[in-house]
């Protein structure tokens, strides 16, 4: 007997937006049939909350979405947190020490509800909000945060995530999800799918009844978590090794073109 799908994880950059950073009206129409279906959809990003409320209306302005990486639930219609999973501002500092003496040339910033503080030194690639702070790493880091930032300027992504592995990933969750050397650093135990989890448990919710969609190394624990999984074509190679199926590129609308087999076979319809 089939598993029916009760819930769509979807990961946005890469996955179900376009490059351009545009969500389609095709994928928008098929996010609408899902929910119209019964199916709940929740977004589940790496992204911080001021970049995920750019989408939020594309899950109809209720719902919830899991943002920067599991470290905060959030209720879009009430527009506050349902859960916080923070990185304490001792285990941030223990963590900082710990790359910076095995890999020299480490730079940082956090996230928190009130936006991005970067360490002097750390050079951003997006626009920074007004009124973001600067200063030492004591002082940007004084308080619980969603995620800690690592930037190094002349290591290579996967070169910089296998060092920090080796020196701190026993004490904290170490991912990424850029082209550059960004590392996303969340408290132990805390990702997109150990949130996902608690979520989906909350609602009775079974993992076989998930349909996860992912592009980058920071999606691998939701897809081997998830019953079914599908890495995207432009997904990365570690990615599309994990996964289950393949969808089609992100440009192409392959979460969109996944959910409408997928409902579809449900309702035992065919698409021309």
């Amino acid at each position: 007997m089939t598993v029916p799908v009760r819930l769509i994880a979807t990961d946005l950059d890469g996955t179900l937006v376009h490059s351009d950073g545009s969500v389609t009206p095709r994928t928008r129409a098929a996010l609408a049939a899902a929910e119209a279906s019964g199916v709940d959809v929740v977004f589940v990003t790496g992204r911080p909350l001021r970049w995920a409320e750019d989408v939020f209306e594309h899950v109809g302005g209720h719902g919830h979405a899991i943002i920067s990486n599991g470290a905060l639930l959030w209720d879009v219609a009430a527009a506050a947190p349902a859960l916080e999973r923070a990185i304490t501002p001792e285990v941030a500092a223990r963590v900082a020490d710990l790359l910076r003496e095995a890999i020299p040339g480490t730079h940082y910033a956090v996230e928190t509800l009130e936006g991005i503080a970067l360490e002097t030194g750390f050079l951003e690639r997006y626009p920074v909000p007004d009124g973001a702070r600067r200063g030492s790493f004591a002082e940007i880091a004084d308080r619980p945060a969603y995620k800690l930032l690592a930037r190094h300027e002349e290591l290579g992504p996967q070169e910089f995530w296998d060092r920090a592995l080796e020196a701190a990933g026993d004490v904290v969750e170490i991912t990424w999800s850029s082209t550059t050397a960004l590392l996303e650093i969340s408290a132990y135990d805390v990702t997109k799918a150990s949130t996902l989890e608690v979520f989906c448990t909350g609602r009775g919710i079974d993992r076989a009844e998930v349909v996860a969609f992912g592009d980058m190394p920071n999606d691998l624990p939701m897809l081997a978590w998830a019953g079914t999984s599908y890495a995207m074509a432009n997904a990365h190679p570690t990615v599309r090794a994990a996964a289950d199926h393949l969808a089609p590129p992100n440009d192409e609308d392959g979460v969109a073109q996944v959910i409408e087999r997928l409902l579809d076979t449900a309702t035992g319809a065919r698409r021309d």
